[in-house]
């Protein structure tokens, strides 16, 4: 049973930073695709970034440069570090998971499996981050 807890949102001023986490259990990262999501308010729910079972990454444009993801596969957590935060990053934050294929006996999940919100079967329950400025 995939489980997915995020942690870590709060409210910063503008140019601050935060760490968002997402605890994980029942799954194995190689064979899943992990995204961070996020939702505003009267807005659709939008990639912020999506990492491959490979460690292959893809940052939306808004935020490329500032957040940076990585997995502790130990902790089986994944962080999504934000820099630089402005304004316009003011929403729900959520962790997904998206399960890869089976190819020859071997997982795997590339980027261009898990694309938009409708390609991950699995959510956490948000965590909300606010930037004033």
């Amino acid at each position: 049973q995939v489980q997915l807890v995020e942690s870590g949102g709060g409210s910063v001023q503008a140019g601050g930073s935060l760490r968002l986490s997402c605890a994980t259990s029942g799954l194995t990262y190689s064979m899943y695709c992990m995204g961070w999501f996020r939702q505003a308010p009267g807005k659709e729910r939008e990639e912020v970034v999506v990492i491959s079972g490979d460690g292959a990454t893809r940052y939306a444009d808004a935020v490329q440069g500032r957040f940076t993801v990585s997995q502790d596969n130990a902790k089986m957590t994944l962080y999504l570090k934000m820099n630089s935060l402005k304004p316009d990053d003011t929403a729900m934050y959520y962790c997904a998971a998206a399960l890869g294929i089976l190819t020859r006996g071997l997982w795997s999940c590339p980027l261009a499996l898990a694309r938009g919100a409708n390609a991950f079967g699995y959510w956490g329950q948000g965590t909300q981050v606010t930037v004033s400025s």
